[in-house]
């Protein structure tokens, strides 16, 4: 009798939570939705999540705020969205560098697939690897036969430790067997401005920055980093193609909300963040920025990706020995 008395307890208590989801998300959303993005406002993310925000607030009848909170390779973002109460009301946009914080970070203020949901992801950022025109490299196979020749002369630039544009260098190192020197900015345009003056060589860098640079001549294209041509840059081999098989360091953004929110309110948020971005004014604005739009599967299966890239990326960072300390 006690045991069934428990169990009947444990069903009734399962049955009052469904039920609590269930009329939450009937009322989703009760109030104004604020996008938090973890980086600074005038980024390819910013832009995309601006161009997104009035169809969701078209199709969902209320306000939707875009908030910039840059800083800490994301971090203070995350740590924001991670508290936040579980009803949908509060939501993160993120790039890939949450999959390589938490082996960057000794400690985090939060539990990455602990206390976050991914929802959607919006889209992929392919990088390409640009060389100044003066370095006598014209292909991946000559800069790799260079960099072999000269270890420790070939220099990259990057644009903060672990952030995609320096994880994509590292791992070109450690798939290639070269040593090259990095050279680290406060951000990508410095970053950028100092391979078109040679003073360093290198650098894999966002591709919707480097399109007109490439047509100019200030910098020469060898490679991008994804598996697949960029649209804006169809001439442009995959670094993969160029010889280093199996290389790919895409860059991503997803949305993500905090965890134990109602699974209702999830699965709205990804229809309704796939209908937004699959707007044709949201693709060509994609597309101009040299941005991959990428159509979401489930958020099950988004939060599973984000812990195989967790995995991955933390492989990597080991490797490169690039974790930090604090």
């Amino acid at each position: 009798m006690v045991q069934r008395s428990v169990l009947f307890t444990a069903v009734v208590a399962a049955l009052v939570i469904q039920a609590s989801h269930a009329v939450q998300a009937q009322a989703y959303p009760s109030g104004p939705i604020t996008v938090v993005v973890s980086f600074p406002a005038g980024g390819s993310i910013d832009a995309v999540v601006r161009a997104i925000a009035p169809k969701l607030q078209e199709r969902m009848g209320r306000p939707i705020v875009v908030e910039n909170r840059a800083g800490g390779g994301g971090v203070i973002a995350t740590a924001a969205v991670a508290k936040s109460s579980p009803d949908g009301h509060m939501l993160l946009a993120t790039a890939s560098s949450i999959a390589s914080n938490p082996s960057l970070f000794k400690a985090l203020p939060f539990d990455t697939l602990k206390d976050l949901q991914a929802v959607s992801l919006l889209f992929h950022t392919p990088l390409v690897l640009v060389v100044n025109p003066g370095l006598p490299a014209k292909s991946v196979g000559e800069l790799i036969a260079l960099a072999r020749q000269k270890p420790g002369e070939i220099s990259f630039a990057q644009s903060g430790p672990g952030s995609a544009v320096h994880l994509a260098a590292e791992l070109l190192q450690t798939m290639t067997g070269t040593k090259m020197n990095g050279v680290a900015y406060r951000g990508a345009p410095p970053a950028l401005n100092d391979v078109m003056a040679g003073h360093v060589s290198m650098m894999f860098a966002d591709a919707g920055s480097v399109v007109s640079l490439i047509a100019g001549g200030k910098v020469r294209a060898l490679g991008v980093s994804s598996p697949t041509r960029v649209p804006a840059l169809p001439d442009i081999p995959t670094i993969a193609e160029a010889g280093v098989s199996g290389f790919d360091a895409v860059g991503w953004t997803m949305i993500c909300v905090a965890a134990a929110t109602p699974a209702p309110i999830v699965d709205r948020l990804q229809r309704e963040f796939a209908l937004a971005a699959a707007a044709p004014d949201v693709q060509a604005l994609m597309t101009r920025l040299g941005l991959l739009p990428v159509a979401s599967p489930p958020p099950g299966e988004v939060q599973k990706f984000l812990g195989s890239e967790i995995d991955r990326w933390g492989g990597i960072i080991e490797k490169a020995g690039v974790a930090k300390s604090q």
